[in-house]
């Protein structure tokens, strides 16, 4: 059996965006990182930030490892509706700086 993906509106995101409730959206994926507030190696700051909001271009320009990737999958809770989806770079215009700081998560 398989499980459908919720799909979330972006005003849905955009109302869980403190610390009680934290959403962000990374490459149109929609994450619920309130339980990891404390836990984020950059700070929750970094997170609240960006809550209720997408975070994609931050989260890339990190240059996240495949361990902090894998770690996300956790926190997923839907997919952004089509309607509402951000338009996402390529990979030459997102590529890091090679000088670029690289973090865990």
């Amino acid at each position: 059996m398989t499980e459908e993906t919720k799909i979330y509106r972006l005003s849905e995101v955009e109302q869980h965006k403190d610390r009680s409730s934290t959403w962000i959206v990374i490459n149109n994926s929609v994450y619920d990182v309130t339980s990891f507030l404390e836990e984020h190696p950059g700070g929750e700051e970094v997170l609240l930030e960006k809550a209720g909001g997408d975070s994609t271009e931050d989260f890339e320009d990190v240059g996240h490892s495949t361990d902090a990737r894998t770690l996300m999958e956790k926190y997923k809770i839907g997919e952004l509706h089509e309607e509402d989806r951000f338009e996402q770079k390529s990979k030459e215009e997102s590529a890091p700086a090679t000088n670029s700081r690289c973090c865990i998560i």
